[in-house]
């Protein structure tokens, strides 16, 4: 965590804050999905940030999954907006969030997907019908939205 959310936690601790936020859902040539094994919590979770001050969602998209996989998003297509208390959680550290986040299907984008060891000990594509149980609840939603995706842009509640 850094910059503008660090600075937030300095002022407020662990209570429950909105954060602005981006997903990504990386599909690969097979259709499989990239997710990361996190190290803030035992669970596989999409790549994911908050978005920093000054900073489009586009740009902090592409920046997240740069430190968070070593890939470089050539194109994202806005998929869905995700806000209100269905998506409140708590870190293991007790840091509230209740993430306004939008998900970005990305189907384009160049390198070796590798995990940062700061964020993520693991990366690895999966087929839908093979995710792994263990994985963060919101995500696991953003994923059911994906299978679901028919192009249309959508607000989930």
């Amino acid at each position: 965590m850094d910059g503008y959310l660090q600075e937030i936690r300095k002022l407020v601790g662990s209570r429950l804050i909105m954060i602005p936020g981006v997903r990504a859902i990386i599909v690969n040539d097979s259709g499989q999905v990239l997710l990361q094994r996190r190290l803030d919590m035992p669970l596989w979770g999409l790549p994911a940030g908050s978005v920093e001050l000054d900073e489009t969602a586009l740009e902090a998209l592409k920046r997240e999954v740069a430190e968070e996989t070593s890939l470089t998003v050539l194109e994202a297509e806005p998929m869905a907006l995700y806000s209100g208390a269905s998506q409140r959680f708590s870190y293991p550290n007790g840091d509230q969030v209740q993430p306004f986040s939008m998900a970005f299907v990305v189907r384009r984008w160049t390198g070796d997907p590798s995990a940062d060891g700061i964020e993520g000990s693991e990366v690895r594509f999966f087929g839908l019908d093979e995710l792994p149980e263990d994985i963060v609840p919101i995500h696991k939603k953003t994923l059911e939205h994906y299978a679901a995706y028919d192009g249309e842009f959508f607000v989930s509640s």
